[in-house]
């Protein structure tokens, strides 16, 4: 995986965590000379309204009326908020299965902009509750996914990584790796045999980050605790991480996909933005 940062994608609907979501890709694109593309797909409030054989005219235009207003109001965001320099190109969804077609176009960024799933939230406005996940195991793309609990995330100067030596969280480094080049500090949780052992003893997280320029702080936490997601974003909060980085794990039944605990567990209850890979 390449460690450049140069296509965001952005998932773009109705919902106010859009112009969040959006608003932190348009600060951070600079940085690494990144282009953006908010990508609209939403089954909209239109979704409300069931479509019947006996749906007269004045339904039907009912419908197409709330789906052509929640457009709008995305690209409103979209207008009012991209940038005036650099790249930012606006595109659309409307074809179905959403989540498959979303996870088709995100094979062509090298980082995805998502929100975490607001319960609060209208559901006929919303993408499905899983969407942030299903998308990292579909198209295979890391993501930033973004807490609707905070108005405008920081960009990231402290850095986290929760590390165990697996394929979800190498790619996550890996993708990671532009951001944390930029960031003031760089600090490493593990738990388990994970955190046994000297820095100096084979090749490990510590001395991977230092061959791309990075100097991260090994904190080795003993024994995993049986809420680790828990603890996870306790040592985060402690330790004022603006990002964290994990992998994200899953497996496939048709379009399900059942997340491990502490994923699961992150993508309910996050504070902080998360970079997640599948």
């Amino acid at each position: 995986m390449s460690d450049e940062l140069k296509k965001l994608l952005v998932h773009a609907d109705a919902t106010p965590q859009f112009a969040q979501r959006l608003e932190f890709a348009c600060r951070l694109a600079p940085r690494h000379g990144a282009g953006i593309t908010a990508l609209y797909a939403s089954p909209s409030a239109s979704e409300a309204i069931p479509v019947t054989a006996g749906m007269g005219p004045g339904l039907a235009v009912l419908r197409e009326n709330a789906r052509d207003t929640a457009l709008a109001k995305a690209r409103s965001v979209f207008e009012q908020l991209r940038p005036a320099e650099g790249t930012a190109a606006w595109a659309e969804i409307h074809e179905f299965p959403l989540v498959s077609a979303f996870s088709e176009r995100a094979l062509y960024a090298d980082m995805l902009v998502l929100g975490q799933h607001d319960p609060s939230e209208d559901w006929s406005a919303l993408m499905p509750a899983d969407f942030p996940e299903t998308v990292l195991a579909l198209s295979g793309r890391p993501a930033l996914v973004l807490p609707y609990t905070s108005a405008r995330p920081g960009l990231p100067g402290k850095v986290v990584i929760a590390w165990k030596p697996s394929r979800g969280a190498a790619r996550a480094v890996t993708a990671a790796l532009p951001i944390l080049r930029g960031a003031n500090s760089v600090h490493i949780l593990s738990w388990g045999s994970d955190a046994v052992g000297g820095e100096g003893q084979g090749p490990n997280i510590v001395s991977y980050l230092k061959a791309h320029d990075i100097e991260a702080t090994w904190h080795r936490e003993g024994a995993e605790p049986a809420d680790l997601g828990d603890v996870l974003l306790s040592r985060a909060f402690d330790l004022q991480a603006d990002l964290l980085v994990m992998g994200c794990y899953g497996r496939a039944r048709a379009y399900e996909w059942a997340l491990g605990g502490v994923s699961r567990t992150v993508l309910k209850t996050m504070t902080l933005p998360v970079l997640m890979a599948h």
